[in-house]
């Protein structure tokens, strides 16, 4: 324990020089023992022959001068520990920036181009795990996160659970290149509603949609497709397609003798 002002020292009358020595080492840890007794023995040494009260004397100069030493030590020392002692720390909050954004933005534009994405095709402003998108007035965005925009509104009656659905479509991901397309593959799409044959933002963007309608929806991570090696997605990105409503059909089940299936027209 370091004390700032020495106590009073209690001395005894035939060995001062060792209680000097323990009441020191208890007081301070910095001073060293032998030290003091080499500077007391020294004092005894040469008045060794003299009377007590000369001893007694020169014993009460050494260690009034010693408690001098001890407290302008005891002070530096205090001082030097007061000027190393560690200051707060503040982390710094990164906050958004307007020219990060629009360089994010300009690179998704230009990468998109490249990528010969269709007109109108929304952005993507993605800083870390964080993506902002961005996309014209005539976009509707819903509670669930899905964000779409009609391009032809068809006619009749939207799907029902239970009904088989018609459609084509284009997929595509953030950098606008294409991932899939029925188009391409040279035949539409046929899947029964309600029977999780879709990822749920797929199927909550076809679901109000009517035959011969044109939708394009905008898919967050957390209503798009699984990503893995076995799909064509490998990683958590926002999805986007271009969808065309052919027809929408009843659907019943028919039995002949042990045969079992649903028929849809």
């Amino acid at each position: 324990m370091l004390l700032l002002h020495p106590s009073p020292l209690q001395f005894n009358s035939s060995h001062p020089c060792k209680d000097v020595a323990a009441h020191v080492m208890i007081k301070s840890f910095f001073f060293h023992r032998k030290l003091v007794q080499f500077r007391c023995r020294s004092s005894n040494v040469k008045d060794k022959n003299q009377n007590g009260m000369h001893i007694a004397s020169e014993h009460d100069n050494f260690v009034a001068r010693f408690e001098i030493y001890t407290t302008r030590r005891l002070t530096l020392l205090l001082l030097v520990l007061q000027g190393f002692q560690p200051s707060p720390s503040y982390g710094k909050t990164k906050g958004k920036n307007p020219y990060d954004e629009r360089r994010l933005l300009e690179q998704n534009k230009r990468i998109q181009k490249d990528n010969n994405a269709p007109s109108g095709f929304p952005n993507f402003i993605r800083e870390g795990f964080e993506v902002k998108v961005v996309t014209s007035e005539n976009y509707i965005k819903r509670d669930s996160g899905l964000i779409y925009q009609d391009i032809e509104v068809g006619k009749g009656d939207s799907p029902q659970a239970g009904q088989q659905v018609t459609f084509h479509y284009i997929g595509y991901n953030e950098s606008g290149r294409r991932i899939d397309s029925t188009y391409l593959q040279g035949s539409p799409a046929k899947i029964r509603m309600g029977t999780n044959a879709l990822v749920p933002g797929f199927e909550e963007g076809i679901r109000d949609m009517r035959p011969g309608g044109k939708r394009r929806i905008i898919i967050p991570p957390e209503l798009g497709p699984p990503v893995g090696p076995s799909t064509f997605f490998s990683s958590k990105q926002f999805e986007v397609f271009d969808i065309e409503l052919l027809s929408v059909e009843d659907c019943k089940r028919r039995t002949i003798g042990f045969y079992s299936d649903v028929v849809c027209s």
